[in-house]
């Protein structure tokens, strides 16, 4: 079997649902034989192993450990899935405070032991925050450290595909912004259905505007319908788009998705904060550009980032982000874009 690359890809949280069909695809889309695995929950963890050893890859080098600093050590890659979950009637914010706290140790694991990091994707909720927290405490650059923002757009992909009854990826060009929440802002000017502009056939008989608004918010609360439906929260997605994040930056293949991009451009209104944003992945990372909509669209970016913004001012009112005027001296790369 031959796989992209054989540098280190560190997977945290392996012991769950979602971290260990991660490593499990991972090695089945041949990304790389050299795979660490880490959870503090160690029976869990070697349970998780055993069950990737049981499937033979062949060259396959997988490692399992409870010690942060062995899973991080000579790694170019690096998910974590490591918080705690969702729960039903819980949003994504209820996980903040502990999320964060293990998002900030993250980051200075990351410090020490992996500075070298090539990408890494924060995956645990709310991630926007746990993303920006990692990334501050983690000394390294913006473009190396993103968090998974596609799951909105695939679920506004996937409701548009229902409703028109057509082939999923007859529905091209979806995009949502900003937070990754109930206040992502939704875009519909993107959007196309079989090549037809999707604007065009709002408030027609083919998608009424109260039908689209239903879309919508079948959109937001996307994530809270996977745990009413399955009783736990998403793990197929988050770990299949996740590695696509990671092969995009292995191979230079690129990514057809937003990334969660840390976004500091005041001249556009938009400073400090990480949140998704029309993007493009490389071998170098991450880079991300301003998105193009209409008045209504832009406005429902603004309030998503005032939104996701208040969240990072709670973060650093609880003492797991320094103060703003701290960021640089923290993480003297964070403001090379």
């Amino acid at each position: 079997m031959s796989y992209i690359t054989d540098d280190k890809l560190a997977i945290f949280g392996s012991a769950g649902a979602i971290g260990s069909n991660m490593v499990q695809s991972a090695l089945s889309l041949g990304l790389t034989p050299n795979v660490s695995m880490f959870d503090p929950f160690d029976k869990g963890n070697e349970g998780a192993a055993e069950e990737i050893y049981h499937c033979a890859f062949p060259g396959a080098r997988v490692t399992w450990t409870s010690s942060a600093a062995e899973a991080l050590e000579g790694a170019s890659y690096l998910i974590s899935s490591g918080g705690a979950p969702r729960k039903e009637g819980m949003t994504r914010e209820d996980l903040l405070k502990g999320n964060a706290e293990i998002a900030a140790q993250l980051g200075r694991d990351i410090k020490q032991h992996a500075p070298g990091l090539k990408f890494g994707v924060v995956i645990f909720n709310p991630a926007d925050i746990t993303g920006l927290v990692a990334l501050v405490n983690s000394g390294l650059a913006p473009s190396k450290i993103s968090t998974l923002a596609a799951l909105d757009s695939t679920r506004l992909q996937t409701a548009l595909a229902q409703h028109f009854n057509v082939a999923q990826d007859e529905v091209t060009d979806c995009r949502t912004y900003g937070g990754h929440g109930e206040m992502m802002a939704v875009f519909a000017s993107t959007a196309r259905v079989q090549g037809r502009p999707l604007s065009e056939l709002i408030g027609t008989d083919e998608l009424s505007t109260d039908a689209w608004e239903e879309i919508k918010g079948r959109v937001r609360q996307g994530g809270k319908r996977i745990i009413q439906l399955r009783g736990r929260s998403s793990f197929q997605s988050p770990s299949h788009q996740s590695l696509m994040m990671i092969k995009a930056v292995m191979d230079g293949k690129g990514y057809d998705w937003p990334c969660g991009a840390f976004v500091h451009s005041p001249g556009d209104g938009f400073e400090n904060i990480l949140m998704a944003m029309e993007s493009k992945l490389t071998r170098e990372g991450l880079a991300w550009e301003m998105p193009h909509g209409t008045d209504d669209e832009l406005a429902a970016l603004r309030a998503s980032y005032e939104h996701v913004t208040k969240l990072r001012d709670e973060t650093i009112e609880m003492g797991l982000l320094p103060p703003l005027s701290d960021w640089a001296n923290v993480n003297p790369n964070l403001y090379g874009r």
